[in-house]
């Protein structure tokens, strides 16, 4: 089935009477620090804390607890202790968070395109 011109219009109708879920998105992943984060967790797989300090690189340890703290809060990073001595701790992208991959694949295109311009 092909989409006429009055059903894209239509659509994009639709769209603008809705309210726009971009201050909820940018809440949930914006930042510095939380698209690293969700990056290295969905495409590197599980890490523990000092493992994801250092590929996330320049971050002090407060900063990352905090970012960790709010991806877990709103379901897209898992935290599984360890019960074990000296206590093991680890990090994994939810189903949620693994639903932005083609966003970032997306992000990496359309990095490219700009790139290749300059």
């Amino acid at each position: 089935m092909t989409a006429t011109l009055s059903d894209t219009s239509a659509a994009e109708d639709a769209l603008e009477a809705t309210p726009c879920p971009m201050p909820q998105i940018a809440q949930l992943i914006g930042g510095k620090w939380k698209l690293i984060v969700l990056q290295i967790l969905i495409f590197q797989g599980t890490h523990r804390f000092n493992e994801l300090r250092r590929r996330v690189g320049d971050i002090t340890q407060t900063m990352l607890t905090s970012q960790l703290r709010a991806l877990e809060a709103d379901g897209l990073v898992t935290r599984t202790v360890y019960a074990e001595v000296p206590p093991r701790v680890e990090y994994c992208a939810t189903e949620t968070a693994r639903g932005l991959i083609p966003m970032f694949k997306a992000m990496h295109a359309w990095w490219r395109s700009v790139d290749s311009k300059t």
